[in-house]
């Protein structure tokens, strides 16, 4: 089908630059510069990730320099030039904080998605390249040649934006890791309640569904064991300050309510309601309501 055409191609290509090996080399040596900063400093981690939003930053922070790199190029066809100038700049000016949160949701990626992240990233630089060239031709007084490199800016933005979309839609990098564990609404059977220590993170399953046991005093705590962030399993993780951190990159979490304490994650732990009974610790959730965590497929 006609349709389909496109969409193929971009699968192809997207699949090329996936299985590309040759890309592991670069993109683990910006991925490494990047982290130390990130490593020494978790308040630096959670500001560029969105921790106190709730949700990644960067997919919001894009729309700034889109939005004033398109509308320069419609003022450019309406003759508005000193405008046209001005959003460049603006556009500019807001790709650098939009840089700073993509490559911090960056980092902690691996494999096919960190491939695909470190052409999308090269190629927003080629198009922001082409911006930076277009403003300083029409500080020069030469608006038509600024005006055909910011089309032409706009071309490869146009694909580096179908790459982020790929990382989010298809890959799910920056998405809730625990958005299609199932729900349990019956009480399920965990572990014996011997089985845990006081202030050590212990791992269970609710039905299908890895969670994390902790013990303080004579209360249980239960939370999703797989960190919403990227999936890493806490109960490998330290208990710090009534938080348990993930041993992958570092994100604590409340054990009372799973809220977010330092990032990169942005979404909270799914909280279990638990029970003793015989001997034995069990937990449920009766408060969910994702359709899709109700209509699990499998």
């Amino acid at each position: 089908m006609p349709g389909r055409v496109l969409p193929a191609l971009l699968d192809r290509l997207v699949d090329r630059i996936e299985t590309a090996p040759a890309l592991d080399q670069p993109a683990d040596a910006l991925a490494g510069l990047l982290e130390k900063p990130l490593q020494k400093s978790a308040r630096l981690r959670s500001l560029l990730s969105g921790t106190s939003f709730g949700h990644p930053i960067h997919p919001a922070l894009v729309t700034v320099p889109i939005g004033a790199f398109v509308t320069a190029s419609a003022l450019d066809l309406a003759g508005e030039r000193a405008a046209a100038q001005r959003l460049i700049g603006i556009g500019l000016a807001a790709a650098v904080p939009t840089a700073a949160t993509g490559g911090s949701d960056w980092v902690y990626t691996s494999g096919a998605e960190r491939r695909v992240g470190f052409v999308h990233a090269a190629a927003n630089w080629l198009a922001l390249g082409g911006y930076a060239a277009s403003y300083q031709l029409r500080r020069r007084g030469h608006h038509g040649a600024g005006a055909v490199l910011a089309v032409a800016g706009a071309t490869v933005l146009s694909a580096s934006g179908w790459l982020g979309g790929h990382l989010s839609y298809a890959r799910g990098v920056g998405v809730d890791t625990t958005a299609f564990l199932p729900a349990a609404e019956e009480w399920q059977d965990v572990l014996a309640e011997d089985e845990l220590t006081e202030g050590t993170p212990v791992a269970g399953h609710a039905g299908e569904v890895p969670v994390v046991l902790i013990r303080r005093g004579e209360e249980i705590f239960a939370l999703d064991d797989r960190c919403s962030h990227r999936g890493g399993p806490l109960h490998e993780g330290p208990l710090v300050d009534g938080c348990i951190r993930c041993p992958w990159h570092d994100s604590s979490f409340r054990i009372e309510d799973g809220s977010v304490v330092d990032g990169p994650a942005t979404r909270p732990q799914r909280v279990w309601e638990v029970r003793r009974r015989y001997g034995r610790v069990e937990a449920r959730i009766t408060d969910e309501p994702g359709s899709l965590r109700q209509n699990v497929v499998g």
